[in-house]
């Protein structure tokens, strides 16, 4: 997905510019498949331009709260909600999850997050996309933790990761006294490597669904199942 300073989806445009994170297929994949039906409240964690708060918007309406670190971000973010159909309902604020987790006293009916995730790489030069991208400033431990604290008992967090962290993460999950619900295993190519891996996950074992999907079948040249997912909100799509 290129990096455009504006990126325009079929309900609502994203200015690209100030955030460390840019939009990319990523958020998108999670922002699409997140189920958000029926649910009145929203977390977003590592907010960066608002991408997935204001997709989770497009398909409920709920109230909800974006968290950032990144003061850049977080103007980024709020002008992007202002300029949305939904500004009523979404709220940014400036502030490390974990402190955010320790002094929130509300609730959730779903947390989403494209979370940090190079944990053994080297650390990026750049100290803005180091906090949104590194764990050296949110660790899965410290997402999941306070993840569950902030979830309503039937509650559920659906996240994306590299598809190398699976067994690690798998234990900090049942560290935390959480379980999986669903993982979808992500093919960036037709008949490719597992390359990212979205998970569901609850405070209820209720066993875990499992499935795949491919992105491309060529460049630019995308499979049924990503456009069926991805549809509501691609313009080309």
């Amino acid at each position: 997905m290129a990096r455009e300073k504006n990126f325009r989806f079929k309900q609502f445009s994203i200015k690209n510019e100030k955030s460390a994170m840019k939009v990319g297929t990523d958020g998108v994949l999670l922002g699409a498949w997140c189920d958000v039906e029926d649910v009145k409240t929203v977390l977003d964690i590592g907010t960066g331009t608002g991408l997935l708060a204001l997709m989770v918007a497009q398909r409920c309406n709920a109230e909800i709260i974006a968290v950032e670190i990144d003061v850049d971000a977080v103007e980024e973010a709020k002008l992007n909600f202002e300029l949305s159909p939904w500004e009523e309902r979404l709220r940014v604020v400036h502030s490390d999850f974990v402190d955010f987790s320790k002094n929130c006293e509300l609730k959730f009916d779903v947390i989403v997050s494209n979370p940090p995730y190079f944990i053994d790489s080297l650390v990026c030069p750049d100290e803005k996309r180091l906090k949104a991208r590194h764990t050296e400033s949110l660790s899965y431990e410290n997402l999941i933790e306070g993840a569950v604290k902030l979830l309503n008992d039937d509650g559920y967090m659906c996240i994306i990761t590299p598809s190398d962290v699976e067994g690690y993460l798998d234990n900090v999950i049942k560290n935390n006294g959480c379980f999986v619900e669903k993982k979808l295993y992500v093919h960036p190519i037709v008949g490719g490597e597992i390359k990212r891996i979205l998970w569901k996950l609850g405070k209820k074992s209720v066993g875990c669904v499992v499935g795949h999907i491919e992105i491309e079948k060529a460049r630019h040249e995308y499979t049924d199942e990503y456009i069926a997912l991805t549809c509501e909100y691609y313009i080309k799509m």
